[in-house]
């Protein structure tokens, strides 16, 4: 979970071990193992994590460790089992933290602060949990789509459906009044189509989804009120990422793309040019929509993996990676900088610098210049290289696994990447 784009789950949710503030640890623990923390605090660093944590005498390594392996329910048991508490002393703990009360002058402040802030007619808030709901949602609930553009419709963040990731994220902008050229509700058609499976009313999605910025609750409150089995929304989910124009709306369709983007494409679908568009319009690369271009690309300065590596690049530039690794992070990508003998902060840098491949490949010709046999070298190494060794084996096999390709002739890490993409945006 990327906390810098939502909060954690509140600390009255009692999602994760029937422990108050254990499912906002959860996520911020998962967070922390992803560098995506933002300005929240994880651990040691909470007095709401530590009294936790001491509660059920486990460590913060151990329980984000815990967090990484196990879903919340099968971590809800190891947590149970690892503090050994009865079901009188949870219920003791969570009516103590249920009424903790700011106890300092620095606590009390931040209260009346975010009060004035957020809810100056409130005379209700009180508590520390409530201190903190109250800024979570202050600080979240409203996106500007002047700035950046929703999230795809192929995400499934919320309940595991189809476009109410992004519906969530135009509603909350309508309401802000941050909405910029986007449509919300009944006025949009992809809108109508998901309010309808979910058999939800536009302002009463709205409401919820200004009252939830958090992914998770939201989507518990979608699933208490829209009874699809996961057949159905396997069914839907597969139906709106691959709907395409007919015979009534192909005009309109090619109409659109050519206005989107004259080049010719291979956008055949109604979410791919929407996601399209979002890139186009806000000059980003977001890898949360589809895949980087493929490690055997050689579109730019005639080196495999060059194309792929700027377009990760640009992602990471843009807090848009995804779940891809970039630079140092990256095997492939440490080679790659190292062939050109450019470090990943200065490649990093020129990506900001230069918007298109051309001038990235002119930047890298008049500064880390290589000769067309060097990189015709280069291209050979990389393109056949696979496991040197018994661990990388393993480790290649378990992600064959893991795709469910055990099956493949796969030997190449590249064509693991093309595989894993593949695999990664099918629907």
């Amino acid at each position: 979970m990327d906390l810098t784009r939502q909060p954690p789950r509140r600390p009255s949710n009692l999602g994760v071990a029937g422990i108050v503030g254990a499912a906002r640890m959860t996520d911020k623990a998962r967070a922390h193992n992803k560098e995506m923390l933002g300005e929240f605090v994880y651990g040691r660093y909470s007095g709401l994590d530590r009294r936790i944590l001491e509660f059920l005498g486990i460590s913060a390594d151990d329980f984000a460790e815990a967090a990484d392996e196990h879903d919340d329910g099968t971590l809800s048991n190891w947590m149970l089992e690892q503090g050994n508490k009865t079901e009188d002393e949870i219920a003791a703990f969570n009516q103590s933290e249920l009424e903790r009360l700011p106890a300092d002058k620095k606590h009390k402040q931040l209260l009346e602060e975010r009060l004035a802030k957020y809810a100056p007619d409130r005379t209700d808030i009180k508590t520390v949990l409530q201190s903190i709901e109250l800024d979570d949602w202050g600080c979240f609930w409203q996106v500007d789509l002047t700035v950046r553009p929703p999230r795809s419709a192929r995400t499934r963040d919320v309940a595991g459906i189809c476009g109410v990731a992004r519906m969530a994220d135009k509603a909350r902008a309508e309401r802000a009044g941050k909405i910029g050229d986007y449509k919300y509700g009944d006025i949009s058609g992809q809108d109508v189509r998901i309010l309808a499976f979910l058999d939800v009313s536009a302002d009463d999605f709205q409401e919820a989804a200004v009252s939830n910025p958090n992914d998770i609750e939201l989507g518990e409150w979608v699933q208490e009120n829209c009874d699809k089995s996961k057949q159905e929304i396997d069914t839907y989910n597969q139906a709106m990422i691959n709907r395409g124009p007919d015979e009534t709306t192909h005009e309109r369709f090619e109409a659109r793309r050519q206005e989107v983007e004259a080049s010719p494409t291979d956008i055949t679908t109604w979410v791919a040019l929407q996601d399209l568009d979002d890139e186009l319009s806000f000059g980003i690369v977001d890898l949360n929509r589809r895949a980087p271009r493929s490690p055997y690309d050689t579109d730019v300065y005639g080196m495999v993996h060059l194309a792929r590596l700027i377009d990760k690049g640009r992602a990471f530039n843009g807090n848009t990676l995804g779940e891809y690794f970039y630079a140092e992070d990256s095997g492939m990508d440490r080679m790659a900088l190292g062939f050109l003998g450019v470090s990943a902060d200065d490649f990093t840098d020129a990506l900001k610098e230069y918007s298109t491949d051309a001038e990235i490949e002119s930047w890298l010709q008049e500064n880390y210049s290589k000769s067309d046999a060097e990189i015709s070298a280069f291209n050979e190494k990389m393109t056949h290289m696979g496991p040197e060794n018994e661990r990388y084996q393993t480790m290649m096999d378990r992600m064959l696994k893991k795709l469910g390709a055990e099956d493949t002739n796969i030997r190449t890490w590249f064509a693991l990447m093309d595989l894993d993409d593949e695999k990664t945006f099918a629907l």
